[in-house]
């Protein structure tokens, strides 16, 4: 790489470090995280390496007609592989020990610490009070003035222009709150959108000075030991840090470098502990919020304070990697422990364009939809499956990678759903299909928004209120907003206690939302989210998911087919569905020790099927006969056939075609094999299941009988006496 020198002063205490350090020739964007990875060797460059060669050397000495000692060679390779892998990952854990103990003095949240520092500082509390009133309310000013003037939307530029700079001027804190107004288009317009996501990547950035001193005193080396190159101004500044491109000596790898605002412990925590003031005074004297507001901003604040900490972020990363990006759509950066500590994190560098570009993500041949989708998913796999998930997924943390995967970055804010929670959560989408809003009231129990001393009816007729409105359209076709708007309205009236992973969960989504209405004013988060819904609760074993199937697919003793259909369809849109997941758990609960209801229900429905299916062909053959085949058969003449009449026999036919197209639903899901039903044959093979198929086929025997039985014992056709 062609490259000039620049000298860079690095100061450690109060030592000056003059350090040569390649700078790279053409200076990257400064609003994009991103530049084109390219193959390099290993971190370890003995590690796995040496496995391949052994492994070459082995088989070149076997290759022979010898099948015994070619399986040999084979797992002569495999075994050095695995002791290849086996050291990497001692390597691995080795290094990031190291990094933990760099990090052993990282701060943490602490009320109380905060009252001890400033409580006694009673000049900077005021000063700080007085700036924020102060920046706001100009910006407040002035939107009132132009109101009054009639120069609302003369001047909208220009106010949300003041309104970044205010929220840059007053740090970190502020900065965080305008990232998160960034990607609510139903709270803020287009300009002001566009203009606060300027906070994402934009900010003003720090000496790099300080940025280079803070390397070297953090990994304890120089700087010209660890990195050949090193951008020598950041390549992206946000709240907490700003970003350097830099290529590690050791390996030749291209990384991403985030070092630390100098000071931010200083002005968060003064921020924090103002606002846990102001939060204190809306408890005691706002009842219009029923929300434990200092518990809130605790919880932000400790999210912020773990942000602090790159050793833990790393770890949040590699945790998320692990969970999340065995998806071929998803890519997560790896963390390079030798070189991260409490304020310096290096990671994999990734080339990409953020998610709210819409122009530049079109012309690499991507639609934004797709990567948003991808996101959707994802998030749904972390809220819902595993429970852990990315807080903070504004635009400049969604990258769109050339090859069209969806990249991940910052993950110093990270949360978790209660495993509970996540079944509930499922559920309570059930019972609003349903419009089973007593079981929608009681939801909030499990969900933790109530205490189980509240009486939830006088809930009921709020949500009966609210959704027999809204669910006038489809569920899919609800929008995300208007469901936690009408939601909020109701926590307002009632004593709710929303929890602290819940508020994140509909920013997180909201998020997304709010990215897909860039490109599309129309899309639903429900929609795209549906048919992991329905995956879930076809093929999740989970007890409380498996009640709320019998819910959406049973009701008043009759089952639902048309349900049923509708989530195979919805079902077969994820990727991962599968018809052998969806067929076994159905089976063990209807053959369960408590499923006798169940059993019974089935029975009944099974029977129908049965008879539709197999009545309903006859009397299709039936009618395709030619007339003179039919007039040659017994009742010929009779208004009806088969004893049913007209009604009757469109049910049964539209009954028998569901029930082919259920079918077929399943046969054309992934990995769909006619031997998945040899664990059902297993199944049914139990004393227990032997008894049901005992009930099942005397069913279906009584109930073919019995129509034999009508016809045959019907009233011959009256014939009239003009016709004889």
């Amino acid at each position: 790489m062609n490259s000039t020198s620049i000298t860079v002063s690095c100061c450690v205490g109060a030592t000056t470090l003059n350090h040569r350090i390649p700078k790279w020739k053409a200076k990257p964007p400064r609003a994009a995280l991103v530049e084109k990875s390219k193959p390099v060797p290993s971190l370890r460059g003995g590690g796995g390496g040496g496995g391949g060669e052994n492994a070459a050397s082995v088989v070149l000495r076997v290759r022979d007609d010898d099948s015994t000692s070619r399986a040999l060679a084979r797992d002569r390779a495999d075994d050095s592989t695995s002791r290849a892998l086996a050291r990497d990952r001692a390597d691995d854990m080795q290094a990031e020990a190291r990094a933990m103990a760099r990090a052993v003095d990282a701060s943490v949240y602490s009320p109380e610490n905060l009252t001890r520092i400033y409580g006694s500082r009673p000049i900077k509390l005021v000063g700080r009070t007085v700036e924020i009133f102060a920046g706001v309310g100009a910006f407040a000013l002035n939107l009132w003035l132009d109101r009054v003037n009639g120069g609302l939307d003369r001047n909208q530029r220009m106010r949300a222009i003041e309104l970044r700079k205010t929220f840059t001027r007053l740090g970190p804190t502020f900065v965080k709150i305008g990232q998160g107004l960034s990607t609510r288009p139903d709270l803020c317009p287009p300009i002001y959108l566009e203009e606060l996501s300027q906070l994402q990547d934009a900010l003003p950035t720090f000496p790099d000075s300080e940025a280079f001193s803070c390397i070297e005193k953090e990994l304890g080396r120089p700087l010209d030991s660890i990195y050949s190159s090193i951008s020598a101004s950041p390549i992206a500044a946000a709240s907490l840090g700003q970003v350097y491109k830099a290529q590690l000596r050791f390996s030749g790898q291209i990384v991403a470098v985030k070092v630390q605002r100098p000071g931010i412990e200083e002005a968060i925590g003064l921020d924090f502990y103002l606002l846990r003031g102001l939060g204190f005074l809306v408890n005691k004297y706002v009842d219009i919020i029923s929300s434990d507001v200092v518990a809130l901003i605790d919880e932000f604040a400790r999210r912020v304070y773990q942000e602090l900490n790159y050793v833990q972020e790393g770890q949040n990363a590699r945790r998320f990697k692990k969970l999340y990006a065995d998806k071929e759509d998803v890519l997560v950066p790896d963390i390079f422990w030798d070189y991260t500590s409490r304020k310096v994190l290096t990671m994999d560098w990734v080339e990409g364009v953020k998610l709210n570009e819409q122009d530049a993500i079109e012309r690499q041949g991507l639609k934004v939809l797709d990567l948003v989708n991808t996101g959707i998913q994802c998030s749904l796999r972390q809220l819902l499956e595993y429970g852990y998930f990315h807080a903070d997924p504004h635009p400049g943390n969604l990258l769109a990678t050339p090859d069209g995967k969806l990249a991940f970055l910052d993950f110093g804010m990270m949360s978790e759903t209660p495993e509970q929670a996540r079944s509930a959560i499922i559920g309570h989408v059930v019972h609003m299909v349903n419009r089973d809003y007593e079981a929608m009231a009681r939801d909030y129990y499990v969900l933790d928004f109530l205490s189980p001393d509240v009486d939830v009816s006088p809930i009921v007729p709020a949500l009966r209120n609210f959704f027999d409105d809204a669910l006038n359209s489809t569920v899919s076709e609800l929008n995300f907003k208007t469901i936690v708007d009408g939601l909020g309205a109701v926590l307002y009236q009632y004593p709710f206690n929303v929890p602290a992973y819940y508020a994140l969960i509909l920013r997180s989504l909201t998020v997304l939302e709010g990215l897909a209405l860039y490109a599309d004013p129309n899309f639903k988060v429900l929609a795209a989210s549906y048919p992991y819904f329905a995956k879930r609760l076809l093929t999740d074993p989970n007890p409380y998911l498996r009640d709320a199937l019998i819910e959406l697919l049973f009701k008043d003793g009759r089952f639902r087919w048309n349900r049923l259909e509708n989530l195979l369809v919805q079902g077969k849109k994820d990727r991962d569905f599968s018809a052998k997941d969806a067929l076994q758990p159905v089976l063990k609960l209807l053959l369960g020790a408590d499923g006798e209801d169940l059993r019974v229900l089935v029975i009944k429905e099974t029977v129908r099927a049965t008879e539709a299916v197999v009545l309903g062909s006859v009397l299709e053959s039936y009618n395709y006969m030619p007339d003179l085949v039919r007039s040659l058969i017994y009742n010929a003449n009779a208004t009806s056939s088969f004893a049913m009449n007209i009604a009757e026999q469109e049910s049964m036919l539209e009954l028998r075609a569901q029930v082919f197209r259920i079918w077929a639903l399943l046969q054309s899901s992934n990995n769909f094999d006619p031997s998945i039903l040899q664990p059902i044959i297993q199944v049914l093979l139990e004393p227990g299941a032997r008894r049901l198929g005992g009930r099942l086929v005397g069913g279906i025997t009584q109930r073919l009988a019995a129509r034999l039985l009508q016809q045959v014992l019907r009233a011959p056709p009256t014939i009239p006496a003009s016709t004889s």
